[in-house]
């Protein structure tokens, strides 16, 4: 009997070339197959909740895979750990779903963290983990910004011109950009998002915050609809996936 396995996952992104497999280096989907392989003798095939960029981090994703071989939860989580060595990718959580799960199909809302840290001294703890921004940013400037994207709209300002979805309209549920000391967190979910969407949007965030954009030119870029009008493309560094949520029907 096939058991469907829901993972809850945490990882670094600097040694990856992103979620997904590719030849041209190690993935964090790579690494978890090969390790289900060495600890049940199955060949499967890992689902994730969304693909992640090259040097973008995860705090909580999510996926899924399919075994034949009965294990326990903690039998998984145990396996894992020790096979995922030395590869920064810690597993969570484990658990059995039903077959109608699907960690990206089943999703209803992704939420995602990016960090700043405001400050001139290099990083040292954080190098990787952050962006290092020296010059003076406003917080408040940048959050009353990014409320003139929240809502559906045409994305297209801050979509990667290499993105693979059908249609640059997306609803983003929530912006958010608040100061701890030195640290800026914008904090934004929805559903879906486009390829470097979020990147893309923190870029422009921080050039209102440095003063070089008036906050009403941020609607002026949304409504241009042309990557041209936008930001820089923030570092994936200070990138986080966040979390995956999902129907209590779905699981």
């Amino acid at each position: 009997m096939t058991t469907r396995w829901k993972l809850t996952l945490e990882y670094d992104g600097r040694p990856f070339v992103g979620w997904q497999r590719q030849e041209n280096g190690m993935s964090v989907q790579q690494v978890l197959e090969e390790a289900i392989t060495k600890f049940s003798g199955e060949t499967v095939r890992l689902h994730g909740s969304g693909r992640t960029d090259a040097g973008v981090h995860a705090l909580a994703q999510v996926a899924h895979f399919d075994l034949e071989k009965a294990v326990t939860a903690e039998t998984v989580v145990g396996a894992l750990t020790f096979y995922n060595r030395p590869w920064p990718v810690a597993v969570l959580t484990a658990e059995a779903v039903s077959e109608e799960f699907h960690a990206r199909f089943s999703a209803t809302r992704r939420s995602y963290l990016y960090r700043i840290i405001n400050r001139r001294p290099p990083l040292t703890l954080e190098a990787g983990r952050a962006w290092q921004v020296m010059r003076p940013l406003d917080a408040d400037a940048m959050h009353e910004a990014a409320q003139l994207l929240i809502g559906r709209h045409d994305f297209s300002t801050f979509r990667a011109s290499m993105c693979q979805a059908t249609s640059p309209v997306k609803t983003l549920d929530r912006l958010d950009v608040r100061r701890a000391g030195l640290e800026i967190e914008i904090a934004a979910s929805a559903r879906s998002f486009l390829h470097h969407q979020i990147r893309n949007i923190v870029g422009t965030l921080e050039l209102v915050g440095a003063g070089k954009w008036r906050v009403s030119r941020l609607r002026d870029a949304l409504e241009a609809r042309n990557r041209g009008h936008g930001g820089p493309t923030a570092p994936p560094d200070g990138l986080y996936f966040a979390g995956a949520f999902y129907d209590a029907r779905s699981s």
